[in-house]
C-alpha cells in the first residue's frame, strides 16, 4: 500500500483527507499518462455512487482529465463492477470509480482500474502518488488537444443487459427482497430482477446524498432479515454502497454470509465439473465452519490476506474460478474481474432454481464456529508480532485447539493494532484463549495502556 492509495483506492473524508485538488491532480496524471505520454488521446470511463461529494469528485476528475487531453466518459451513478466491466469490454485505457463502498456518506474514495477492469497495478499507483506529491510536472493540453466529456449512460445499460444474460433460469413466481443501501445499485438491481420475472420488493432505494449505507444495506442486514420474514419472501439480497458485495437472507430470515455463498456455489460448480483445481479461494478471516464444510465435500481451498485484491491475485495466478470474503465480496473470475453484488445474487438464485431447494437448506452444512476478536493497541506491530514469547503463546493455543478451532494473530493494515482472533467450540473457550495471548503481549510491554 502506498501513501494515499490502500488496497481499495484512495479513501478518506471528503475535502479533509481526500480533497477535490487530489481528484483534479489524479485526473491530470491519468489523462497524461494514458494519452499525451503515449502520443494519443486517452479514453477514460468514470462511475460514481450516490454520495453528495461524488458529484464534486466527478467534475474535478473530469477537469483534470480534459486538461491533460483525455476524453472522460461519464456513466453517472453506477456500480463498481459495472465500471470494471465497461472498462474491459469497451476498450477504455482505464476506469475510475468514485465511492467509499460501505463507509458513511461523508467519506469518499477514488478507485483506479486498468484497461482490463482490474485494480490498478502498484507501479502505476506509485507514479500517481509521486505526482500528487509534486515530484514532477506534466504539460497541459491546448487548442484542439483539450479533452471533452461524453455522456455514457449507454455503458450502464449495456452492463444491465450483461447481468440479465447471466441467468439460465426465469425467476417467475419467486419473491425477492432487495436492500440497495440507498447506493449505486439503486437504478440497476430491481430492473435486472424484474426483467428475469421475479416479484421484486425493494427497500432503501431513495438516495438523497446523505443516507447511503445509513442503517441499511449489507452493513445493517437486520432490516432485510425482518423484511423477508414479514413479507414471506423466498430470499433477500443486500448490497453495500457501490454494490461490489452481497449478503443474503434465506426464507427463514437467517443471514447468509460470503462464506456460505462460497460453499453453496463452490459445491454447485464441483457437482457440474466446473470447479477448476477443485479449489475455492478464501481469506484468513473466513470462519472455521466453512473449512470444515468444504472438507466434508472434498473441496480444497487457498487462504489469502484480507482484501478482495489478494483474492483476485490468487485467482489470476492459479486459475481458481471462485473466491471471496465473508463480508460478501465474491469473485466469479469467468465473468468478472472484481466482486459484483448483483451477479452474486443471480448466481445464488441459479443454484436455488437448479437444485429446487430453499436457500436455508443449501446453506445448512456451514455451521459457524463462535468467534472472539480483540484489537490490541501496541507500540510496534512487528516487534509484538515477532516476539518469541508471543509466538509461543499463539502456538500453545493452536496445539490445544487442534482441529476443533483456530487462532489468528495479524497486524492491522492501517492502525497500530494487533488483532487476536480465536474460533472454538464455545465462546467461553474463545475468550479464554484470546485473553491468554493478550496477557503475554501485556507482560512483555508491547501494549499501549
Amino acid at each position: 500500500m502506498g501513501k494515499y492509495f490502500g488496497t481499495d483506492g484512495f479513501r478518506g473524508e471528503a475535502n479533509k483527507n481526500l480533497t477535490f485538488e487530489h481528484a483534479i491532480k489524479i485526473g491530470r496524471f491519468l489523462g497524461w499518462y494514458y494519452g499525451m505520454n503515449q502520443n494519443k488521446k486517452a479514453k477514460i470511463v468514470i462511475g460514481k455512487d450516490t454520495r453528495r461529494s461524488s458529484y464534486m469528485f466527478e467534475y474535478a476528475l473530469c477537469t483534470g482529465l480534459m486538461a491533460s487531453g483525455a476524453d472522460a466518459y461519464i456513466m453517472h451513478v453506477t456500480t463498481t463492477p459495472s465500471v470494471a466491466y465497461i472498462t474491459r469490454v469497451d476498450d477504455f485505457d482505464c476506469g475510475i470509480m468514485i465511492s467509499a463502498s460501505h463507509n458513511p456518506y461523508y467519506d469518499n474514495g477514488i478507485k483506479l482500474l486498468n484497461g482490463n477492469g482490474e485494480k490498478m497495478d502498484e507501479e502505476t499507483i506509485l507514479k500517481v502518488e509521486s505526482y500528487l506529491d509534486g515530484e514532477f510536472e506534466i504539460p497541459v493540453s491546448e487548442r484542439k488537444d483539450i479533452g471533452r466529456t461524453v455522456d455514457y449512460v449507454a455503458g450502464r445499460n449495456r452492463y444491465i443487459g450483461y447481468l440479465i444474460s447471466m441467468s439460465k433460469y426465469s425467476f417467475k413466481n419467486k419473491k425477492v427482497g432487495l436492500d440497495v443501501a440507498n447506493g449505486a445499485a439503486w437504478q440497476i438491481a430491481k430492473g435486472v430482477f424484474d426483467a428475469l420475472g421475479a416479484k421484486t420488493y425493494v427497500i432503501n432505494d431513495s438516495p438523497d446524498g446523505y443516507n447511503i449505507n445509513t442503517d441499511c444495506g449489507s452493513t445493517h442486514i437486520e432490516h432485510l432479515q425482518q423484511f423477508v420474514v414479514e413479507k414471506g419472501l423466498d430470499v433477500g439480497f443486500a448490497y453495500d454502497g457501490d454494490a461490489d458485495r452481497c449478503l443474503a437472507v434465506d426464507e427463514k430470515g437467517n443471514l447468509i454470509t460470503g462464506d456460505h455463498i462460497l460453499y453453496i456455489y463452490g459445491l454447485y460448480m464441483k457437482e457440474r465439473g466446473k470447479l477448476l483445481n477443485n479449489k475455492v479461494v478464501t481469506t484468513v478471516m473466513s470462519n472455521f465452519g466453512l473449512y470444515k464444510a468444504l472438507d466434508k465435500v472434498g473441496i480444497e481451498y487457498d487462504k489469502t490476506k484480507v482484501g478482495d485484491k489478494y483474492v483476485y491475485e490468487n485467482m489470476v495466478q492459479t486459475g481458481n474460478r471462485i473466491g471471496g470474503e465473508q463480508s460478501g465480496h465474491i469473485i466469479f473470475s469467468k465473468y468478472e474481474t472484481t466482486g459484483d453484488g448483483i451477479l452474486t445474487s443471480l448466481k445464488l438464485m441459479e443454484v436455488m432454481l437448479a437444485k429446487e431447494k430453499p436457500l436455508s437448506e443449501l446453506a445448512a452444512p456451514v455451521v459457524f464456529y463462535p468467534q472472539v476478536l480483540k484489537n490490541v493497541r501496541v507500540k510496534s506491530k512487528p516487534e509484538a508480532q515477532n516476539d518469541p514469547d508471543v509466538q509461543a503463546a499463539v502456538n500453545a493455543v493452536a496445539q490445544q485447539l487442534g482441529d476443533s478451532g483456530r487462532i489468528l494473530v495479524r497486524e492491522s493494515g492501517t492502525e497500530p493494532l494487533i488483532r487476536v482472533m480465536v474460533e472454538a467450540d464455545t465462546e467461553a473457550l474463545c475468550q479464554q484463549y484470546v485473553d491468554s495471548v493478550i496477557a503475554v503481549l501485556q507482560s512483555k510491554g508491547h501494549v499501549i495502556s
